[in-house]
């Protein structure tokens, strides 16, 4: 029996050709950033922790589910990190584990950055990850009784290798990341085909007020895979001092997404989305949260 993954979506989160496809949708690459791209790893001055997900507020049988949950640790011009993403798409279940390691070139001080936003620092990053991706389809739960494609359950884990890059300036970034570069080629179950996606994306920060105390941010990802259509996200996101946020983002054919948040004193970010899918999209519509933690000054900026 040959199955076929079809793509390894967010650090080789996979599903088959039974399941519509789920990637992260923009709370979880904007604020959570690790999990897309190892070049961001330990890139705050604070050690970070960051848990997303979407699918468990309004849960029932048959819900796809999708939570994150990261660790991010700077350490001079290293940054070391890790993590686990899992994802839940009926019968299928894909674990993934994973550390990653970034080793930072520092360019300039942007002293002119608004106290109050606790900004990345000017800076070039090149990042690596390792992890291990377990895959399990529970297909006897089908009860298909008549097909032997569906005679047993699949198991299986997987290793895998990321790599990734991010130029960061006061105004301007751009980022580039494969989460699993070698593919299939780790794996132990020969009739398991992976299809490597690659990320490219870049965002602007603007400040405006009269004392800067707005944040806007337009910024978009690109994402390119074999034998998949190119998938573009589109967002927009106003911060004020990092005490309260909004954004709304649109990917193609796909999603309209919505976020609010606020900052619970200066350490503890808190946000909710909402996610609307288009197209009589099988996956439907559906809601998350976004919690993270930042040590030290946290998302209030300099003292």
């Amino acid at each position: 029996m040959r199955h076929y993954i079809l793509t390894v979506v967010c650090f080789a989160l996979c599903i088959t050709k039974m399941n519509a496809q789920q990637t992260p949708v923009f709370s979880d690459y904007n604020y959570n950033t690790i999990i897309i791209n190892p070049a961001h790893t330990g890139l705050n001055e604070e050690t970070e922790i960051a848990f997303t997900n979407r699918g468990l507020i309004d849960a029932f049988d048959g819900t796809p589910k999708y939570l994150s949950l990261s660790v991010s640790v700077p350490k001079d011009y290293s940054g070391f990190g890790g993590g686990v993403l899992r994802d839940e798409v009926g019968v299928t279940t894909s674990t993934h584990f994973f550390a990653s390691y970034a080793y930072k070139i520092f360019l300039a001080q942007d002293s002119n950055v608004p106290r109050w936003h606790n900004g990345n620092p000017h800076v070039i990053s090149f990042g690596i990850s390792a992890g291990i991706l377990q895959y399990a389809e529970d297909l006897l739960d089908l009860n298909i009784t008549n097909d032997i494609n569906f005679g047993q359950n699949i198991n299986t884990s997987i290793p895998t290798i990321g790599a990734g890059f991010l130029y960061n300036e006061r105004n301007f970034y751009v980022g580039l990341a494969a989460p699993n570069i070698v593919g299939d080629l780790l794996s132990s179950e020969k009739n398991i085909e992976l299809i490597v996606p690659y990320y490219a994306y870049g965002g602007y920060k603007m400040y405006f007020g009269s004392q800067e105390e707005f944040l806007l941010k337009p910024n978009a990802l690109v994402i390119v895979s074999e034998g998949s259509p190119k998938q573009v996200d589109m967002n927009l996101f106003l911060n004020y001092k990092s005490k309260l946020e909004a954004g709304i983002g649109y990917r193609t054919n796909s999603l309209v997404n919505m976020l609010v948040g606020c900052y619970i004193f200066s350490n503890v970010r808190l946000n909710y989305t909402y996610n609307i899918a288009l197209n009589n999209s099988p996956l439907g519509s559906s809601q998350g949260f976004s919690l993270s933690y930042r040590a030290g000054n946290g998302y209030g900026g300099r003292r």
